[in-house]
């Protein structure tokens, strides 16, 4: 595959997320977990186009076995360490045996990255310690740079005053400007913080036609009115309003923008969409309503 400048310079932007390779993930999913060999084709594609970072979790089913058995060598491999359990004794124990088993099945002597899928887990009586332990891993050489993984800026309130980190990664994308509002965005870039957007679709919510909204999403129904009007008056796809959202930020301050797929075409719409001018988002459609831009709220809707 013959890349263009242009294409190589959003490429490098982009992250492949891997929640579809060991999880029925996505609310738009309908082909269920991606097959390993399928697996192997999208790495495979991804790596041709100068995709070289990986984002997966220990949270993620068979994710990391299947990213071993493929050979991920070559790639930046983050990982997430799940919620601390309650029984954890000691935790500098539990959170080295926890990279340690991902290594193993990543089949890798070294991180990447490792964050935090819980960074709550900081403001416990036992923060300082969990702090401790991943400092230790990065001075042992097992991680490069350690972070968090979070769901809303205001969690960066809280945990900035006390610990510092080398990577965050949080959602973004044309509905949910947070990072970018708040101000956090511009800050964590100017103390050198490696930042990564996730849920740039949405868990693939943006990407469903209007008509194909599950029916507990329709108390936003003007949003998507609005939304699918803007769409139909500028003859794009969701697909490549979602990329130029991105690239409009991307670019000056997110050094990844993680993007998850569950086959190779998708993958390859994606890169076909890069090839083109990018639309910017229209400033009319965005919401802070958490119900909706937060999929952890889903479920009690």
């Amino acid at each position: 595959m013959k890349l263009s400048g242009t294409l190589h310079k959003k490429m490098r932007y982009l992250a492949l997320g891997t929640a579809q390779f060991g999880l029925s993930y996505g609310i738009a999913n309908q082909r269920g977990e991606v097959p390993v060999e399928e697996v192997r084709e999208i790495l495979a594609t991804a790596r041709e186009a100068g995709i070289d970072t990986l984002d997966t979790a220990i949270a993620y089913g068979t994710s990391e076995e299947k990213l071993g058995e493929i050979g991920v060598h070559n790639w930046k491999i983050i990982t997430k360490l799940p919620k601390i359990p309650l029984d954890y004794s000691p935790l500098s124990h539990w959170v080295k045996a926890s990279v340690i088993n991902s290594l193993q099945r990543l089949k890798l002597e070294k991180l990447y990255g490792l964050l935090l899928h819980h960074p709550q887990d900081l403001l416990e009586d036992y923060g300082e310690d969990l702090y401790s332990a991943l400092h230790s891993l990065r001075s042992c050489g097992l991680v490069e740079k350690i972070g968090i993984s979070i769901y809303s800026p205001t969690e960066l309130d809280q945990i900035w005053k006390t610990y510092k980190f080398d990577l965050v990664q949080a959602p973004f994308n044309g509905l949910d400007q947070r990072l970018v509002t708040s101000g956090w965005l511009q800050r964590l870039k100017e103390e050198g913080v490696e930042v990564h957007g996730r849920s740039l679709f949405l868990q693939g919510l943006l990407l469903l036609p209007e008509k194909e909204l599950p029916q507990k999403f329709q108390r936003w129904q003007s949003l998507w009115t609005a939304w699918h009007t803007w769409l139909n008056e500028q003859g794009i796809s969701p697909l490549a309003a979602c990329l130029g959202a991105a690239w409009e930020q991307g670019q000056f301050r997110f050094h990844r923008i993680v993007v998850g797929v569950d086959s190779k075409k998708q993958l390859q719409e994606i890169l076909a969409i890069l090839e083109t001018q990018l639309p910017s988002w229209p400033p009319h459609i965005t919401t802070d309503e958490l119900d909706l831009i937060n999929p952890t709220h889903w479920n009690h809707l």
